[in-house]
């Protein structure tokens, strides 16, 4: 199953997504210019692979809902990221905020 919700952050609307697998889930808060995710997301695969596209994104580990994405430290975070101001140990909402 999977889920597409509009929510609010600093009165600006954001996505949240959430994909239900088998003993997982897949968590997305996604603004027009990055987004941030659950561990599932690579980080080092966007430094390195990709890192032409100057993806800007952030990554959570542990959380199991969005709000707990939200309100988590990053764990990383891409370089486009942190051209930002986006570091890791900032909340995922402080990270949406410089992504608005």
């Amino acid at each position: 199953m999977m889920s597409l919700t509009p929510i609010t952050v600093e009165g600006h609307q954001v996505l949240a997504i959430e994909v239900k697998l088998p003993k997982t889930n897949l968590l997305v808060v996604s603004t027009s210019k990055g987004y941030i995710m659950c561990g599932a997301l690579d980080i080092q695969l966007l430094n390195e692979k990709l890192a032409d596209r100057e993806i800007i994104a952030g990554r959570a580990v542990g959380v199991r809902n969005i709000e707990q994405l939200l309100e988590a430290p990053l764990e990383s975070v891409t370089k486009a990221a942190e051209k930002l101001g986006i570091k890791a140990g900032m909340k995922g909402k402080d990270a949406i905020k410089r992504m608005i």
